[in-house]
């Protein structure tokens, strides 16, 4: 109030008001707006002129004792960012790029301006107004001729314009009436250097307009000669920058010289300057005042202050300046309002003779993304400095270092090794390239025009739709224009209807210019799917080529087409069609997309001639017509000439007729159709064609063997008219379709199969059932003689085979083959070729093994160099092979195409061969699989044959399941023993189903019986994998050996592969251990012996092979017992988890053991790639933590130690960071850790604990071990005392070290009543009273609690030590620190009263007060003391406070994790300042060693001489011994209480117990014991707590049963399942209120980041609860929190249509504060305005508004808001509230004109009112 009556002064004397001031009866309104008499407040103010002009006085005297500074030195040094750009302030710009209407005008700090023609002065503007209206006018300067890459000039911000992004955007000005608009005529000085434009050109010279009225300026012709890069006549407007040669008639006249080394080389003087005339540009003489990381700040001019920031000095200048040192400096900007001057150190800018280069050095580079990047320096206000691979320095603007909406965390981004950065933009006024790290814009596909090319398909979103097109953007920056012509293949009328905004679509790139940023596009569809070659250019428009353009440009003489980059040609009438062209426009439309060829080119004259006709035809030359003699049937030889994708064009021989021989036309088989394909070569004369069909356009051959033997004997018909139903022809699938297939056949005729129709059996889809190409035999069963239609069957049951049979079709196939090969090896001359073709199936070669991988084997033949022999792994088993190995094997296989030749070296296929008798069947084993061919060997004779896999035409593509494959079994019988054609195989027919065949007995009775346990088994091994070996054992069952039994524990190296050690292929002996589950492959337990495995579990290691010995069976618990803690065992690396981030290791094939992150690594360096560390198989050492066998749970650790131990460097994991503690740290084996500020560092830093984040590693030094957490340490000097520096702050461990007078820096505690408490280190913690804490007067301790904040750092001086009691007396004030005060000068606080001038006051004060009121004062003290104060002492000599605190209360602190300074200080009115650090109370000590209060006093009450001098024993009295225990007796008891009181934590289960006893509806002290369980990783006894809880709680509690209720979710959500979680919180239901039930889930979902999970159940509550506003409430909440603004806006929506009416505004005002709070405040003011405007006088919405535009607003939008608040028509009680809220802002964030400004307006307000009443 007191502040209130010093702003609207109460009462006072009346004085008689002036007669200019009407009288108003001030007592009918409220007080607080009454004022003081009128004539005080005008002397007072009459008073501030005056004191104002001797302020101004003083600054024009120039001297420099009195001489003021004309602006501020700023506090710290930063660039300049665009929110401190403003209207009117100058900066020095540089020509960036120009284009005839508007400049792009580089300024400092990367900032971008745009310089518009119409700003550049009056008289240019003029110019060119009269040009527009008279085209006669003299020709003017454009702007290109003004300006020049490079040149710098001055400019103005003339206006800042948001653009639609919202970004600003500067406009900026040269008018000299702007720039130059502070100076005067009598400012005007010889030697300035100013800016104008030419006004008139003279006989003798140029009038110049600098902007200053009643000012002419003169410019002689002949100074002009002198001035580089312009000519030598100057024109009207334009721009120049001159130099003041002469002054005359004070300042009317002015005479100017443009000589550019005397205006590069002036340099500003003194006088004729101030900060409202500054100029950018000028060259000044500057003293460093002072050096910074960030730059420099500099005084100038005498009077000016500047800073350098560190974008404008030199790289090397930054070390080498010093305080005082002269420099020379350039002045890049001036900002009037904020007093601010920016200057420039760089060479480019500073010294004479040097220009600006607008590129840099290394070529344009804008765009580029570069890896590898080191950030060199990092300017937490500016941004950060990066060093490129190439080492070229580039900077990064805070704004770019972090997403949008992420929070911003530069220490994280400064940890980083590398960055990947793109290069946005190069600064030529900086003379740096900028880039960013967001990676929003990094993985952008284009970033500038020139990324884009002519012809790309490119995704975009329309922007807007204009009358001349549409606007699409691709990227934020670069949009281009899709014509209205190109907007679709037609001209659309309403194009609105077809494109919205916001729409995603695809366009392709019609023509780009990068340079003037032009791009336009085209949504055609026939152009943007066009699959056609694309012209760009005129040199791609070679003759011949066909490519999509469109029409636009109709004439009588053709059509103009326009390809891409504007190519365009013309179309002669005579090929527009091949049909003629009388009106080409009434046939052909602009916009028209066509195909057009290429006739005629000449890029030299960009002339194009296209045809429309040809490219119809397909070819400019029109195929030969067939000769009479070539007929349909007639067997034919032709010439091949060109070879295509899908065929052969041949010459028909002897007449060369043109025709068409398609690929699939070439075979029956469609394997052997591109072989044969690949073996043709231009030049080739291919025999047994025939002519398959003939029109006018071509003819087509055919070369199937089928197909020809179907026209030679006549099976075809050749007309529709000659097709009848039943008839059955041969042709060839030629489309598939979702319904059928269609058939052609010989003469072009096309039948349709449906699907129902083309195979026996059911198929899913009639796309994939054969082969394009496949010959198929077809019987006619529909005609439609109406369309010339008809449907065929291509069922096998249906359609009898042909004469031409599957033997005969398959030496055929067989031939076919043979001839590819001949062919290639005829070609090529080659010997491999050769002896290739030479090779028959069946045939023994002698061969060199090469290789043994896993797949099988490789071999190398001394008659086959070159070649790849090969064999699966199927073929060599039971076969061991060694590189280098001689071996026999028979082939099976040759691919001629690929050189590999496929064999086995099967025994059964070696044996020798056993002759066969005709018409015999036997059973066959299919050896190898060759597409449309398979090798087959036939039951035990090792003969071998090739046959078909397919059994008729018609066959269609069977299921994978279904298809012939090595290994199958198929009945064959013999046709032929020996076949000619089969180069001497046996010829045989097949049949897929295999005869039953009686096993033998052996085989029978081992595959019923399978394998025992401790049975000796042998096997080929079938694969090796890291923990496994997979065994086929000689019955054919499998196996399976544990990577634990391959090696014997002893013998495994650390880091080996034990199944490394065993090959593929190679034969082992094992023994039968178990089995496993063939689903699960789960090992088995034992039971009875005789019980058998189908899957064998087998050992290979020696001990258990000895059958000597007896195998006893061991079950995983007996295995599991054998193992100690802290025994050291190998195991073997399993698998990782990399959701739990633990390690999963094997020891025996029953026995998986867990290790834990921290227990895995020793190097936080490791964590982000932990699965790296440790390879599958691996063998490792590991110590055994916990082992338990029932419920079975097996620990280990890779680190070494299985314990914690005191001394031990270890790695831990960071959970929480509490300011008032330190790091909670999770270490290995559960354990849990602190981590004090002091330990952080061996140097303090400023913010200790921002360097640190939940869930990073950390390394850590076990200090110690109390109440069940460790101390931890993070200093170097722990870590690693070898390699560590000395220690800034070193460890304080003991009071002893201290010394009085020694200074020391700490963080700060608390701050309270008492005074300011440091922490010193973990254990110690000092007091620095308030009057020895600053020089400052402080009334009360919070104003020190605002600005001293805990953690802050501070360095202090200890005045004392009483190491007896453990108390260290600080001091903080700069006297004794020699550091600044910790209250900045800002607050305006008084100083505190010293010597006599404190004698006064005190005295003045007792006066004051009576004895009695003294008496009662103390009195008072006494009670509060004896309520707040544990112990107190007093002391004659002394007062003041004396504060002690236990340990004990110290670890009940770190246990709560919560700041409590009432808890932690206790202060006391009547002790010494000082603070003591005692030890805790020990049972161990008898009740005399506690002592008394009296014993206490007496040692403090003791004279100085006694303390000084050694104390002799004095015997005590029996009264002295009695008193003493009395005072005992009291302490015991005072502790007995403790332990019963139930707010203390018990620290086991007995004492848990106990409490539960007296307090069993306490859910605290239920979650406490919880707790208690779970710090001991003991989940289940956890649980049982619970549960117990919800049993023992009464149920008319309910708040307490609902807390147990939330722990137990809690515990589920982070140690359980969902289903348990889901369980729990159905049992919740049941007992609770649902709604808080499920508000607490919510929350437990979202803390733990289950955002899914949350938000399903937020969807159901909102269902469930719709009438309840805190549901919708918490849901927005959540949303907003999640940034998904959108859904919070349509779920308030839903919200107010589910909400009662009277529920609206509060709710829209709760969703407003939460936009402000979470989501975009601008969306959150704008709700707020909407409500006000409907409910203007709900003056409690206006104050919660207020609020939330303080806290998030600009000043300019509070100020707003409170001019609105107070002319509000509500009562005069509410707006006398607002004016209080008003005056009490702008105290704390305005000026005094501002704070002045508020009052005014009350008092015109109580003036009105008064005026009203007294009306």
């Amino acid at each position: 109030m007191s502040t209130m009556e010093e702003d609207f002064p109460r009462g006072g004397t009346t004085k008689k008001p002036t007669e200019s001031k009407v009288v108003v009866n001030r007592t009918e309104v409220d007080n607080l707006f009454q004022q003081t008499s009128e004539p005080k407040e005008t002397k007072k103010r009459k008073g501030a002129v005056k004191d104002d002009a001797k302020k101004l006085k003083k600054q024009k005297t120039g001297k420099d004792k009195d001489a003021l500074t004309l602006n501020a030195a700023v506090k710290c040094v930063e660039i300049l960012h665009l929110k401190n750009v403003k209207e009117g302030m100058l900066m020095l710009g540089c020509v960036k790029e120009m284009t005839d209407f508007e400049v792009t005008v580089s300024l400092p700090c990367g900032l971008q301006g745009f310089l518009s023609i119409r700003n550049i002065s009056d008289s240019y503007t003029k110019l060119l107004s009269a040009q527009l209206e008279d085209a006669a006018t003299e020709e003017i300067c454009s702007l290109p001729q003004i300006f020049y890459p490079g040149m710098t000039f001055r400019c103005v911000v003339a206006k800042l314009d948001v653009a639609k992004g919202g970004s600003l955007s500067i406009q900026l000005s040269i008018n000299p009436k702007l720039v130059n608009k502070a100076l005067t005529s009598s400012s005007l000085k010889a030697g300035m250097v100013l800016s104008g434009c030419v006004e008139s050109i003279e006989d003798h010279g140029y009038l110049v307009d600098i902007g200053i009225d009643g000012t002419k300026a003169f410019l002689p012709k002949t100074a002009v000669k002198d001035k580089q890069n312009n000519p030598e006549e100057l024109k009207m407007g334009q721009y120049v920058t001159f130099q003041v040669e002469q002054i005359k008639n004070d300042g009317r006249v002015v005479r100017l010289s443009v000589s550019p080394s005397a205006i590069t080389q002036a340099c500003a003087e003194s006088h004729g300057w101030n900060l409202t005339n500054l100029l950018p540009g000028l060259m000044v003489n500057a003293t460093i005042k002072k050096v910074t990381k960030q730059g420099l700040m500099l005084d100038f001019l005498s009077s000016f202050s500047g800073q350098v920031d560190f974008l404008h000095m030199e790289p090397d200048q930054a070390s080498s300046c010093k305080e005082g040192d002269e420099v020379r400096a350039c002045v890049l900007y001036v900002e009037p309002s904020a007093r601010q001057v920016g200057l420039s150190l760089r060479t480019y800018l500073v010294q004479p003779g040097t220009t600006v280069e607008t590129r840099p050095a290394g070529g344009d580079r804008i765009g580029e993304v570069i890896k590898g990047c080191k950030m060199t320096a990092m300017h937490y206000k500016s941004g950060a400095m990066l060093e490129l691979p190439d080492n070229t320095v580039v900077f990064v603007h805070r704004n770019n270092l972090k997403e949008t909406r992420e929070p911003a965390n530069n220490n994280r981004v400064l940890a980083m090794p590398e960055h990947t950065c793109r290069i946005l933009d190069f600064s030529p006024m900086d003379q740096i390239h900028f880039v960013t790290l967001r990676k929003s814009v990094i993985e952008k596909r284009f970033y500038r025009y020139h990324d884009l090319q002519t012809g790309q398909v490119v995704e975009g979103t329309v922007s807007v739709l204009l009358g001349h097109g549409m606007v699409v953007h691709l990227s934020d920056h670069i949009k281009g224009l899709v014509p209205r012509t190109h907007l679709s293949d037609i001209i659309l009328k309403n194009p609105e209807k077809k494109y919205t905004e916001g729409m995603k679509i695809k366009c392709r790139v019609l023509s780009v210019e990068p340079d003037i940023r032009k791009l336009f596009l085209t949504r055609k569809k026939a152009m943007v799917e066009s699959t056609l070659p694309l012209i760009l250019s005129y040199a791609d428009a070679r003759p011949g080529r066909m490519s999509h353009g469109f029409i636009v440009c109709v004439k009588s003489f053709g059509c103009i087409v326009r390809f891409y980059n504007n190519v365009k040609g013309l179309v002669p009438v005579s090929e527009l069609s091949a049909e003629p062209v009388f009106n080409p426009e009434e046939v052909f439309y602009i916009g028209q997309v066509l195909k057009a060829k290429v006739l005629q080119c000449e890029p030299e004259k960009a002339r194009l001639l296209l045809s429309f006709k040809a490219a119809v035809e397909g070819d400019s030359e029109e195929p030969a017509k067939a000769p009479i003699d070539c007929e349909v049937g007639k067997t034919l030889e032709a010439k091949l000439l060109k070879k295509t994708v899908n065929g052969l064009e041949v010459a028909i021989l002897p007449d060369e007729v043109r025709a068409l021989l398609p690929t699939m036309q070439l075979s029956d088989h469609m394997s052997n159709c591109p072989l044969l394909w690949e073996s043709l070569q231009e030049g080739d004369v291919i025999s047994n064609l025939v002519c398959s069909n003939r029109n006018k356009r071509n003819i087509s051959l055919t070369k199937k063997p089928t197909v020809k033997w179907s026209l030679e004997e006549g099976l075809v018909a050749k007309d529709f008219s000659e097709i009848t139903v039943g008839m059955q022809l041969i042709g060839w699938i030629k489309n598939m379709m979702s319904y059928g297939v269609f058939v052609e056949f010989p003469y072009g005729l096309v039948g349709l199969a449906p699907k129902s129709a083309m195979t026996d059996r059911f198929i899913p889809d009639a796309t994939t059932a054969f082969h394009p190409g496949q010959t198929v035999m077809a019987k006619v069963t529909n005609l439609d003689e109406e369309k010339r239609r008809f449907l065929v069957t291509l069922k096998i049951s249906e359609v009898m085979s042909s004469e031409d049979g599957a033997q005969t079709r398959l030496i055929r196939g067989l031939q076919e083959r043979r001839t590819v090969t001949e062919m290639l090896a005829a070609r090529d001359n080659a010997d491999l070729h050769k002896q290739l073709a030479a090779l028959s199936v069946g045939q023994k070669l002698k061969l060199t093994v090469d290789t043994v991988p896993e797949s099988g084997a490789t071999f190398k033949g001394d008659d086959l160099s070159g070649a790849s022999i090969m064999a699966t792994k199927h073929h060599v088993m039971g076969v061991s092979l060694t590189p280098g190995q001689k071996v026999t094997a028979v082939l099976l296989h040759v691919d001629i195409l690929s050189s590999c030749v496929h064999v086995s070296l099967l025994s059964k296929l070696m044996a020798k061969k056993k002759p066969l008798t005709e018409e015999s069947k036997y059973t066959a084993i299919v050896q190898h699989i060759d597409k449309d061919f398979a090798v087959i060997s036939l039951d035990e004779t090792a003969q071998l044959t090739v046959i078909e896999t397919i059994n008729h035409l018609n066959d269609i593509q069977r299921p994978e399941a279904e298809q012939l494959r090595a290994g199958m079994i198929l009945a064959v019988s013999v046709v032929e023993a020996s076949c000619h054609e089969l180069r001497g195989l046996p010829l045989v027919s097949w049949e897929r189903t295999a005869p039953k065949r009686e096993r033998a007995p052996s085989e029978s009775q081992t595959s019923s019986k399978g394998h025992r346990f401790g049975e000796m088994v042998k096997g080929s091994v079938r694969s090796v994998k890291p923990t496994c070996i997979q065994v086929t054992l000689e019955d054919g069952s499998k196996g399976s050996i544990h990577v634990s039994e391959v090696v014997e524990a002893e013998q495994v190296s650390l880091g080996s592969f034990p199944t490394s050690t065993v090959k593929v292929g190679s034969v082992v002996t094992a023994r039968v251990i178990g089995g496993r589950e063939a689903a699960s492959h789960r090992f088995l337990p034992f039971s009875h012996p005789k019980f058998v495995y189908a899957l064998s579990e087998l050992t290979l290691l020696p001990r258990k092979l000895d059958t000597s010995v007896e195998l006893k069976p061991v079950t995983a618990k007996e295995t599991l017992s054998s193992y100690k803690v802290g025994e050291e065992i190998t195991c073997f690396v399993s698998k990782f988890h990399p959701e739990k981030k633990s390690l999963e290791v094997t020891t025996d094939p029953c026995v998986t053991g867990t290790v834990e992150l921290l227990a895995m690594m020793s190097d936080p360096k490791d964590a982000s790639h932990p699965e790296k560390l440790y390879k599958l198989g691996q063998a490792v050492r590991a110590k055994v933590v916990e082992v338990n066998a029932s419920p079975q749970r097996f620990v280990l650790s890779l680190i070494g130690v299985h314990a914690l131990e005191k001394g031990l460097v270890t790695l831990g994991m960071v959970t929480n960071i509490l300011p008032h503690l330190g790091l909670m740290v999770k270490l290995p084996f559960g354990a849990m850790g602190t981590v004090s500020v002091n330990d952080l560092a061996d140097a303090y830093r400023p913010n200790p604990l921002d360097a640190y984040s939940k869930g990073q590693l950390v390394r850590c030094y076990l200090v110690g071990n109390e109440t069940a957490k460790w101390q931890l340490s993070l200093r170097p000097s722990r870590l690693n005392p070898e390699q560590a520096k000395q220690a800034k702050d070193p460890e304080v461990l003991s009071i002893e070290e201290l010394e009085a007078g020694q200074i020391i820096r700490g963080y700060v505690k608390s701050v309270c009543e008492p005074g300011v408490f440091i922490r010193l280190s973990r254990s110690i913690t000092g007091r620095a009273q308030l009057q020895q804490s600053t020089t400052y007067f402080v009334s009360n301790h919070k104003v020190l609690c605002e600005t001293v904040t805990p953690n802050t750092l501070l360095t202090t001086k200890i005045l004392s030590i009483d190491k007896k009691e453990g108390l260290v007396d600080l001091s903080l004030l700069p006297a004794d620190t020699g550091k600044p005060d910790i209250l900045p000068a800002s607050l305006g606080l008084p100083l505190r009263l010293t010597g006599e001038e404190k004698e006064k006051h005190d005295s003045k004060r007792k006066r004051k007060l009576s004895e009695s009121q003294q008496a009662d004062e103390i009195t008072q003290k006494k009670k509060k003391t004896t309520k707040k104060t544990k112990k107190t002492k007093t002391d004659d000599s002394d007062s003041g406070v004396e504060v002690y605190f236990r340990e004990e209360e110290d670890k009940e602190e770190e246990d709560a994790l919560k700041p409590d300074p009432e808890k932690q200080v206790k202060p006391s009115t009547v002790a010494p300042s000082r603070l003591q650090v005692a030890a805790g109370f020990s049972w161990d000590v008898g009740l005399s060693s506690l002592k008394p209060a009296s014993a206490a006093q007496e040692v403090d009450s003791s004279d100085e001489e006694d303390q000084e001098g050694s104390r002799k024993p004095q015997k005590k009295s029996r009264h002295e011994l009695e008193q003493e225990k009395k005072t005992a007796e009291k302490a015991l008891v005072q502790r007995e209480s403790e332990l019963m009181d139930p707010s203390l934590r018990p620290q086991d289960t007995a004492a848990f117990e106990r409490l539960l006893l007296a307090s069993p509806n306490s859910s605290l002290l239920w979650l406490q014991y919880m707790a208690h369980h779970l710090q001991a990783t003991q989940i289940e006894q956890a649980r049982a707590v619970a549960e117990r809880a919800l049993k023992t709680i009464s149920f008319r509690e309910e708040q307490e049963k609902l807390n147990v209720w939330v722990s137990l979710l809690n515990l589920e959500n982070m140690y359980g399942t969902d289903e348990s979680l889901k369980k729990v919180f159905e049992r919740a239901l049941q007992f609770c209120e649902p709604m808080p039930v499920y508000q607490q889930l919510a929350d437990i979902y979202a803390k733990s980041n289950k955002i899914k999970e949350a938000e399903n159940l937020y969807k159901n509550m909102v269902k469930r609860f719709r009438q309840m506003k805190a549901v919708w409430l918490s849901y927005g909440t959540f949303l907003l929190q999640q940034g998904q603004s959108d859904a919070a806006s349509a779920l308030l929506q839903r919200a107010l249509k589910s909400l009662p009416s009277k529920e609206s505004v509060d709710v829209i005002t709760k969703f407003a504060q939460l936009e402000f709070r979470y989501g975009d405040a601008e969306k959150g003011r704008t709700m707020f305005d909407k409500v006000l405007t409907s409910y203007p006088k709900r003056t409690d919405l206006w104050s919660v508004f207020i609020d939330l535009m303080v806290k998030y607003g600009s000043q300019k939008e509070v100020r707003s808001l409170f001019d609105r608040a107070v002319h509000l028509s509500v009562s005069v009680k509410k707006i006398k509230f607002f004016f209080k809220r008003y005056l009490e802002y702008e105290k704390k964030h305005g000026t005094p004109q501002s704070i002045q400004d508020v009052k005014d307006k009350a008092m015109e307000f109580v003036e009105a009112k008064g005026s009203e009443a007294a009306s």
